[in-house]
Parts: C-alpha cells; structure tokens; sequence
C-alpha cells in the first residue's frame, strides 16, 4: 500500500529531526564556542537532508494513489499532515533551505556574545541576512498558498491562523488590558509583599526544580533538565530536553522557568506513542504548545492552593522564611509591574510583549520596516503598550528575543494565543472537576489526567479549532482570559 510506504518514509524523517533536535540542544547548552562555524555546516547539511527526504520524488505518486485506499479515520488523518508537511517542503528550493539554516545558526551564535555587549550594530548585518532569506521563503510561500506573506509563515506555527483573527483577538486586548494593568496596580500598592531573602544556591535551586517536576508528572526516563542562555523545551518526545538558567538573587526565575518548560515536555510525552514518528503524532501547533505551558505555569504554579503546597518546598531546600508563607507567595507571584523583558513579564502585561512583537514581524516580512529601523520601532511600542522605554539599550529591548535570529517569524503570537487557550481549558476543566482550590489541594493527578483525555492525546488529529471545541464546549475567545484575569487580580 502507498500509505504504508509514505509511514515508512516519514518515520525515516523523523530520525533525521530527532538528530537535529539533539544537535540544536547541544549547541545551545554544551557546545564549546569554537565548535559554532562546524556545528552551522552539519545542521545545514542535516537540513538539506531532511528537506530532500520530503522532496523525493515518489512522494507525489504515494500521496495520489494513498488518496484512493482505503483508510481508517485516523490514517486518513495521517495522510492529510503529511501531505501538508510535504507541501510545505516543496515551496522552497534545498539551496535556500540551507541559506536559511546556515545564516540562522551564525546569527544565533553570534547574539549569545552580542545581546550582552548591547551591539546591535555588530548584529545588523547578521540580522539583515537572516530577514532577506525570510523574506524570500514569505514571498514563495505566500505565492503557492494564497496568503499574505506572513500569514504563509504563520501558518507553520498556527494553521488556520490569519493575522485578520490576531487583529480581532488583539483588538479586543489592546481595548480593556491597559485599563486592567493601571487598576491592577493601584490595587496592589496598598498590599504588603515579603521579598525572599537570598542568596539561594544554584544547586539547590536545581533540586527544588528537578522535584518540583517530578511532582508534576516529568517522566525522567525519557527527558533532563540543563542550563542555557536562553530556557527552551527540545529534544523529542521519547527524549525530552529542558533547559532553564539560575540567578542565585532570584529563585523565582529558574523555578517558574522549570515549571513553564515542563508543561512544554508534559504534552511531548503525552503525545499519542503510536503517532509519534509521523506528522500526526505531532502537537497540533505552537499556540497549543504555549498552553500547556501557560497552563502549568500561570493557571496552576501561580494559584495560591499550589503555592500553599510549594511552601513547605521551599523551606525544606532554603530554610524557613516569612516571606514562604503560601499568603505571601500568592502576592509576590501575582504582582503586575510592566517591565522590559518579555521571559521576565507577570502574567497581566505579558501579552502587550506579544502584540509589540506581532506588529514588527509582520511589518518587516511585509517590508513595511526595515531591519536598520528596528531599535526605533520598538521603542516606540514599548512606549505606547508599557510606557517604557529602550532607547540606546537594545540589549534590553529589540536584542532581548532568540526567535529572530534564526527566522522564526510568525512564532510570537503563539504566546498570547497560548494564554487564551491555557485560561479557556481552566475554565472548562474547573466546571467538570471542581474549583482549583479543591482539586490542587487533593488531586493534582486529575489535573493531567482531564489534559491527557482532552488535549495531549489528540496530537494533530483533530484542527485547533476543533480540538478547542472539543475540550471546551467553545471556539477560541479572549472572555475567559479575561475573567481568569479579573478574578485573580482583582477578586
């Protein structure tokens, strides 16, 4: 059968993604510095493998003659993601897939050392390369699939997802959240707020983080924890790789960081294992992604019954303290002060980060923006969504992200949209399972049971849209967001 051939060279790609993966972890966590240039041309070459392996030219045949035998639901299934994986290869030629991955791979390189020198004109160069090339991959996308050029690089990230759709959700955002983080201030001013009192020694950070993940499910068999610059969740779904970075001043940073990533690595493992080495198998998109993140972080991690349990935790790594009282860290993990960095933001000004970055993205790959004028465009929007500002500390400001570096253009509204999602799957979760403040103090299981049933074993089986209706009872909306917002900062 043709379908069983395409299975049979699917899963051979997967392979060659699994080594690039394990590959792009490395270089981002153990790699010595002098291995960058030789690392750039192996991935590079990889890419090229990978990218013929979905050109081969047989792959036409199989998919026409597949179409006509007959499929289980799920195989059919199968074969529509593989075809769209395939499609998707096909747009761009091998010699500026390469371009792309070596350019990226120089680019993000180089930031590690630039972002800390605060040299944006040693990165403008890089930079522009990287946005020439993805540019050029927009404009063949958006002629071969009848979209805006970067609505053809969202699609990677979201399918179905149009920037008409963000600018209706964001609309909605720009329209009541700048009103809710003044009010939520003001609110916050007359609060009394312990901060921890360090040092808090990065060892013992790391195994506050390793059992804090093992009391949320990470399955150490098949995953580990290391340090980098910038935390990320890679590897592959049988061998899972996070990463986060320690401040010894701030235990809040590596720890929610540990607990973001392992929301990522809790969907990978969850995924359907019969699935996992095709298309299928795969999370249905980036924004799903961000809410199983979002979900462990923001929806339970920040929830005063999961900090009255992460209390004693912390006293037992660090030592007793008044400000580990569960009161105390419900109002300091749940204070709004808009600030700078993105990775850094609470939780009710993170998605103005997202909408400054979306408007940029889609101006530069449109070529509304040039990359020289970047520092001065970002500025402008920290000042209008923030009231902050970035002038001359890009280090700070437009240097802060590695999304770009690599041409990841279209990713950042996954965030904001993963939030959405993450607070509408709460909402219905708690109206079947009971209000968090029961179900965290007596059955953190059924957490991830109710995420496994509703999300985690669906991969791409089903659209985001109806994977949402499914789990939900609704489409996407920003009300429950909203309401989540409103109820825990406001009461």
């Amino acid at each position: 059968m043709s379908y069983s051939s395409l299975e049979q060279h699917f899963e051979r790609l997967h392979h060659l993604q699994h080594l690039g993966a394990i590959c792009g972890w490395d270089q981002a966590t153990m790699m010595p510095a002098g291995g960058s240039e030789a690392r750039a041309e192996a991935l590079g070459t990889l890419a090229v493998l990978c990218h013929q392996q979905l050109q081969d030219e047989r792959l036409a045949d199989w998919f026409e003659r597949a179409g006509g035998e007959p499929l289980a639901p799920e195989q059919q299934q199968s074969l529509a993601e593989m075809r769209r994986a395939w499609r998707d290869a096909t747009l761009l030629p091998a010699d500026l897939v390469r371009a792309r991955s070596l350019a990226g791979s120089r680019c993000e390189h180089a930031w590690r050392s630039l972002r800390p020198a605060n040299d944006w004109a040693g990165f403008l160069p890089l930079f522009e390369e990287v946005l020439a090339l993805s540019r050029e991959a927009a404009a063949a996308r958006s002629d071969a699939l009848g979209l805006s050029r970067y609505d053809s690089l969202l699609e990677q990230y979201e399918p179905g997802m149009r920037s008409q759709r963000l600018d209706e959700l964001f609309g909605e955002l720009d329209g009541w959240l700048p009103g809710l983080i003044a009010e939520v201030q003001e609110k916050q001013r007359g609060e009394t707020v312990l901060p921890l009192q360090g040092p808090f020694a990065t060892d013992r950070q790391k195994a506050l983080g390793l059992a804090v993940m093992g009391w949320l499910g990470f399955d150490f068999n098949h995953g580990r924890l290391d340090v980098s610059v910038h935390p990320f969740c890679g590897g592959v779904s049988e061998d899972v790789r996070l990463t986060t970075r320690y401040d010894e001043a701030d235990v809040a940073q590596a720890l929610m960081g540990i607990i973001h990533e392992t929301g990522h690595a809790r969907y990978e493992q969850g995924l359907p294992a019969a699935w996992r080495r095709l298309p299928v198998g795969q999370a249905r998109s980036m924004g799903v992604h961000e809410s199983q993140s979002l979900f462990f972080e923001m929806q339970l991690a920040r929830h005063p019954a999961f900090l009255a349990r992460l209390s004693p935790l912390l006293a037992q790594h660090f030592g007793d303290q008044p400000a580990f009282a569960p009161g105390n860290l419900a109002r300091l993990y749940t204070r709004v002060q808009p600030g700078l960095i993105r990775v850094d933001a609470d939780e009710v000004s993170y998605p103005a980060h997202v909408m400054l970055r979306y408007h940029i993205e889609r101006d530069l790959i449109e070529g509304k923006l040039e990359a020289r004028h970047l520092p001065e465009r970002w500025d402008q929007l920290m000042q209008h969504y923030l009231g902050l500002s970035t002038k001359g500390d890009d280090r700070n400001g437009c240097l802060q992200d590695i999304h770009w570096t690599d041409g990841s253009f279209g990713y950042f509204p996954s965030y904001t949209l993963g939030a959405l999602y993450a607070a509408q799957q709460a909402e219905a979760m708690q109206q079947q399972l009971g209000p968090f403040e029961r179900v965290l103090e007596a059955d953190l299981p059924a957490v991830f049971d109710w995420l496994e049933h509703h999300i985690w074993r669906h991969a791409s089986l089903l659209s985001t849209e109806a994977l949402m209706t499914k789990a939900t009872g609704q489409a996407l909306s920003a009300t429950p967001f909203r309401r989540h917002l409103e109820q825990r900062y406001l009461g």
